[in-house]
């Protein structure tokens, strides 16, 4: 029954002209979506790299800056230095960051 019913199918399929069996351009009717699969991934993986390297560059300049104010304040709570002392640095550091 089934090998009959294939058969069938099969004959009919071939009975009918070619534009219907393959499509209209034999299949080449959706060639732009192809490209927008590999243009997708490049702008995801372009926006993983741009965003990545904006973040490591906004952390190591509050890391620096952090560091710099950090040993500052430790240097005045052991008593190296006075309030005016740190208050100037403490300006110097927040006027001309680290590059």
């Amino acid at each position: 029954m089934l090998t009959s019913l294939s058969t069938t199918i099969g004959a009919a399929a071939a009975q009918l002209p070619a534009d219907v069996v393959h499509g209209p351009g034999d299949g080449f009717v959706f060639w732009p979506f192809f490209l927008l699969i590999p243009l997708f991934w490049f702008l995801v993986i372009g926006c993983f790299i741009f965003f990545g390297r904006r973040m490591w560059r906004r952390n190591h300049y509050w890391a620096a800056t952090q560091g710099a104010e950090s040993v500052l304040r430790e240097r005045y709570a052991r008593g190296e230095i006075d309030e005016t002392e740190y208050r100037q640095r403490l300006e110097v550091l927040r006027t001309h960051p680290t590059k």
